[in-house]
């Protein structure tokens, strides 16, 4: 017989050593920029200014394209309505006395004459002309000058939207209210930024310094971050001019930013400082945070710059250019904490820790492994199965309301109060019903002898429930086409109006033209936005699957296991599942809406859940990335998987808590500094999901998921780890080489 001899399985076993820190490429990198520090230094300085001239030069060119009209009904529009194919605005005016009034009436016919004559405006509609006999409401105390503008809203020079904003303000009068409507004068005048990004940087210092104690280990990741978004600014400007670019681009893109950016660099820091406090030098010290922290910093940002990849599935250039300009971002932040950094270290040198705050100064040592965070992870390992269940539940039931989200478009109804276009919007409700501020445009294809076809059309359109009133159909010269405008009795937020938009389309239009030739379509920004929400919550899926694919496969990579990525990619959805949970919660539903300031409940805007899911997956990741980097380190020293994670733990928990929480206040101060509504729920959406994912997840659920599986967590079968490519070379820290009093170290 001939005996078969067995090979040990080795695949959860810890792998040989890796190369040593101090001689890996980021340790290689890092040295350089200490030793050239004046040369970093100087090519950042030069870089910014450079990038800010260029940016000066040329100015910026954002726009506000998030739903355009129905195609059909545009392409009729643009072809046989000339006059009417731009996007309408209103001039509503609210008076004391009635607008028929002699003094009343002769100061709208002024308004409206000097309006006519502005650039890019097609036509004014008075409400004393014949074909404006419907623009007064019947108290006769408000009417409107409807002005068609002669592009559509996004592509209009924002000057040309100021000049008809001021010169219909400059006729107000006591007892003669002006204010402007309509999705152009809303880019201009509408809800604008606030000043968040003021607050969180504000946040981010006093967590430092409570983390640190030392004004000098404060200053040093606000200075990286800061430097990076500064750079990013100015590049998002220059891109602007060749990818469409939203307008609110730039306040995302700080808020990315500066909480990625700031935590990237607090990680490097805190390495730095424990290398300090083991007697490494200075130089030392800078090339082993590099090598640890700093690997975990490049693989965070890769898988934060990979889901953001995942919104170029979308073929929508406005979602491209919100995507860019969070990409340039996290690699300028990413590149400063990797280059600028070690450079600023190697000028700090030992004075790291000068400045300190007294009474607040904080060990650089790592934390001991029998403190407060290994004691905890300790417990949780004590009892894996009831505190992971606990922490499910728990995401679960934060969770539920996502399943009631209703994506759509919000309307100026959300503008705060005192905005010309909430005060449109407001007036125009009053006066003429809430559906007025939503028009659905039927154009319509109209072949020779079928006019009575058109007006068969208007009968349906008119007796339609959901729709309050119709305005006679309008044929253009030659009788080929025809435009019907239908008013729904219903907001264009509301979810009534979104169902006129289809029952019209499915039902109405089909059965009244049927036979006649007759072609149809529904159109209109209203109808435009409920277009751009059905195609944005139908690709969310494929979004969520292509950005699970990408992380999945890059953590396996790094960590050289397949239960690791699944493990992360699960908890992570169900964190970002509890975050849009209580985005819904509080802005659909309205709870707690006094304490956040969301002014009126409505839908969730659709391109909101595909963003956080892109930004929420990556940041979610850095956590993990280095959390279970550390994890790896300690259990490829021991090969003990339950000591690897509580000692793992116990070393970066302080830090990832001060990292959690400046992100928290980063993101959290675009709820409460912002007025403009999409960045209330976009930032209430982050800062509740990076405090879920710190707490339940990463202090919970992670520990007690990795005791259950226990070795397997390391598992990767024989012939998968061939395949794999390797990304980059695992490296251990070797102990200081000299702990004798440091050596003062020239500065070149």
């Amino acid at each position: 017989m001939t005996t078969i001899e067995q090979t040990p399985d080795t695949s959860t076993r810890p792998a040989g050593p890796g190369q040593p820190a101090q001689r890996s490429a980021l340790a290689r990198l890092a040295g350089w920029c200490h030793d050239h520090r004046w040369w970093v230094l100087v090519i950042w300085i030069v870089g910014l200014i450079g990038v800010n001239v260029g940016a000066q030069a040329l100015g910026s060119n954002f726009s506000n394209n998030l739903s355009g009209g129905t195609q059909s009904a545009q392409q009729i529009l643009d072809t046989q309505f000339p006059g009417l194919s731009g996007s309408p605005a209103q001039v509503v005016i609210t008076t004391t006395a009635p607008l028929t009034d002699p003094a009343n009436q002769a100061r709208t016919e002024r308004l409206a004459g000097a309006l006519a004559p502005l650039a890019h405006v097609s036509s004014v509609t008075s409400p004393f002309a014949p074909p404006g006999a419907s623009q007064v409401s019947r108290d006769g105390h408000i009417g409107y000058v409807r002005v068609n503008f002669d592009q559509a809203a996004g592509d209009l020079p924002t000057e040309s939207i100021q000049k008809v904003i001021d010169t219909a303000q400059s006729f107000a009068a006591p007892g003669y209210h002006v204010a402007l409507g309509g999705q152009a004068i809303g880019l201009v005048a509408g809800a604008k930024p606030g000043p968040a990004e003021g607050i969180g940087i504000l946040a981010a210092i006093i967590i430092m310094l409570l983390a640190f104690g030392s004004v000098v280990a404060m200053g040093l990741p606000i200075i990286t971050a800061l430097f990076g978004i500064a750079v990013a600014f100015a590049v998002l400007d220059l891109l602007s001019h060749v990818v469409t670019t939203p307008v609110f681009a730039p306040e995302i893109m700080a808020m990315i930013g500066l909480g990625v950016g700031i935590d990237y660099a607090l990680f490097v820091v805190t390495r730095y400082r424990q290398g300090l406090a083991e007697g490494r030098q200075p130089r030392d010290a800078v090339a082993v945070s590099l090598a640890t922290s700093g690997r975990a910093v490049v693989f965070a940002g890769t898988t934060v710059i990979l889901s953001l990849l995942g919104l170029f599935l979308l073929q929508l250039p406005f979602m491209r250019g919100l995507a860019i300009g969070a990409i340039s971002a996290v690699v300028l932040v990413m590149l400063a904490a990797l280059t600028l950094l070690p450079a600023m270290l190697g000028f700090a040198g030992r004075a790291i820790d000068k400045l300190a705050i007294p009474g607040l100064l904080q060990s650089g040592a790592e934390p001991s492994e029998r403190g407060f965070w290994y004691r905890w992870s300790r417990t949780v390992q004590c009892h894996p199965a009831v505190s992971g269940l606990v922490a499910v539940l728990v995401l679960l039931c934060l969770a539920l309301p996502m399943f009631q989200m209703r994506q759509a478009f919000t309307d100026a109804g959300n503008d705060p109060a005192t905005t010309t276009t909430r005060q449109a919007f407001d007036a125009l409700a009053t006066g003429f019903g809430p559906g007025f501020n939503g028009p659905l445009v039927i154009a319509a294809h109209v072949p020779g002898g079928q006019e009575g076809a058109v007006r068969q059309l208007e009968a349906s359109v008119r007796a339609t429930p959901g729709v309050a009133f119709v305005t006679p159909a309008t044929f253009n010269a030659t009788g080929s086409a025809a435009l019907i405008v239908a008013y729904p009795t219903t907001d264009p937020q509301a979810a009534e109006t979104e169902a006129l938009v289809h029952h019209l389309r499915d039902e109405v239009l089909p059965s009244a033209t049927g036979g006649t030739g007759v072609q149809a379509y529904v159109g209109g920004e209203t109808a435009g936005s409920v277009d751009a929400a059905t195609y944005l919550s139908a690709r969310l899926p494929w979004v969520i699957g292509a950005v699970l694919l990408l992380s999945f496969l890059l953590l396996m990579a790094v960590f050289r296991s397949l239960v690791i990525p699944l493990k992360a990619v699960i908890v992570n959805l169900l964190s970002v599942a509890a975050s849009y949970g209580v985005i819904v919660a509080v802005f659909q539903w309205g709870w707690l809406g006094g304490f956040f300031g969301i002014g009126a409940t409505g839908p969730i805007d659709p391109w909101i859940p595909l963003m956080m899911f892109t930004i929420l997956f990556g940041l979610s990741m850095d956590y993990e990335v280095f959390l279970l980097s550390r994890i790896r380190e300690e259990w490829r020293l021991t090969g003990d998987n339950s000591s690897a994670v509580a000692d793992g733990l116990a070393k970066t928990a302080r830090v990832i808590t001060a990292a959690a929480a400046i992100m928290i206040f980063v993101f959290g101060s675009f709820v409460f500094g912002d007025p403009l509504h999409v960045l209330k729920v976009f930032g209430l959406g982050l800062a509740s999901a990076i405090l879920i994912d710190a707490t339940l997840v990463r202090m919970v659920l992670v520990p007690s998921v990795m005791e259950l599986l226990g070795p397997a967590n390391w598992w990767l079968p024989a012939w998968l780890d061939r395949i794999v490519p390797e990304l980059g070379v695992e490296v251990d820290v070797e102990p200081p080489s000299a702990m004798a009093a440091p050596v003062a170290e020239p500065v070149r």
